[in-house]
């Protein structure tokens, strides 16, 4: 019986020194798109895939991503105190009362890789989700967040599972690579991944974004494989590993992915939702067509 996907890594203990210097003092997974961090979305997203234990790798100055969803006493009791109820409410169900949330500290920087591998003793035998907070994912109304769609394929198929997309080819520095077969609609087997190729080398456009689904039998490669680009323990590698011993496959999801590790991604993303935002839809639209 394929167990069901109850657990989710966030591996959140990287500088963000794309963004300094407004990440000198406050992780880059707390940067807002309109008024939720980015941590958060990524959050809403397991959850409303019916997961249940968050697990954050941290590191240093990344406390305030813990006291995000911890219960802010002083907070909630001046909210109270001057009658605001809806923001109240609002600070008190940042998660659902039925979940976890978990944190390891990762060491040392050394990688997705290792990062992934500090949740082993709270994964156990399970299999589990990992969502890169980076990787900001929009759908339209109506239609699942991509983590659901995920965990609803990998329950049907019983494989561990990647997100990917096409991209320029220019691009394929910035990701892991694979080269895949066709499998079903919208999902391919892996023949073969490679952590950020040159243009030459890569052997296709198919990259790898921050959405994963893995058996956890991935742990016992990344203890194993070593350190490989940059000096890090790659995630990348330890999925490759894993092939050799089981089938793995690419998933194009239905949804809007937006780079939130760059400048411009996080402005696409902000402008985005801005857009959708109930509050700020109308006029933003309105001010972006004066822009215009």
């Amino acid at each position: 019986m394929i167990k069901k996907i109850t657990k989710a890594v966030f591996p959140v203990a990287g500088l963000g020194s794309r963004f300094l210097p407004a990440t000198k003092a406050q992780p880059k997974e707390m940067l807002p798109i309109v008024d939720k961090p980015l941590i958060h979305y990524a959050v809403e997203e397991a959850v409303a895939a019916g997961i249940t234990d968050m697990v954050f790798i941290t590191g240093r100055n990344k406390r305030a991503i813990e006291d995000h969803f911890d219960k802010a006493y002083e907070l909630e009791a001046e909210l109270e105190a001057a009658g605001k109820k809806q923001l109240l409410e609002i600070v008190r169900n940042v998660v659902p009362k039925n979940v976890n949330c978990i944190f390891i500290r990762q060491s040392a920087p050394l990688g997705l890789g290792h990062a992934v591998l500090c949740a082993r003793p709270v994964i156990g035998e399970e299999p589990f989700a990992i969502l890169l907070a980076d990787d900001f994912m929009d759908v339209d109304a109506g239609h699942k967040p991509v983590m659901a769609q995920m965990t609803e394929v990998y329950e049907r198929e019983g494989m561990s599972l990647l997100a990917v997309q096409d991209v320029p080819r220019s691009d394929t520095k910035q990701y892991g690579i694979v080269s895949a077969t066709s499998y079903q609609p919208d999902l391919e087997r892996v023949n073969a991944i490679v952590e950020k190729p040159a243009p030459d080398d890569a052997p296709s456009t198919l990259a790898v974004v921050g959405r994963y689904v893995l058996n956890n039998r991935i742990f016992d490669y990344l203890e194993t494989i070593g350190k490989g680009a940059g000096g890090e323990i790659q995630l990348t590698d330890g999925i490759a590993a894993l092939m050799q011993a089981e089938s793995v496959l690419a998933y194009r999801y239905q949804g809007q992915r937006y780079d939130c590790g760059s400048k411009l991604g996080y402005l696409k993303a902000t402008v985005a939702m801005g857009l959708k935002h109930p509050e700020t839809g109308a006029g933003l639209s309105e001010f972006l067509k004066q822009l215009g």
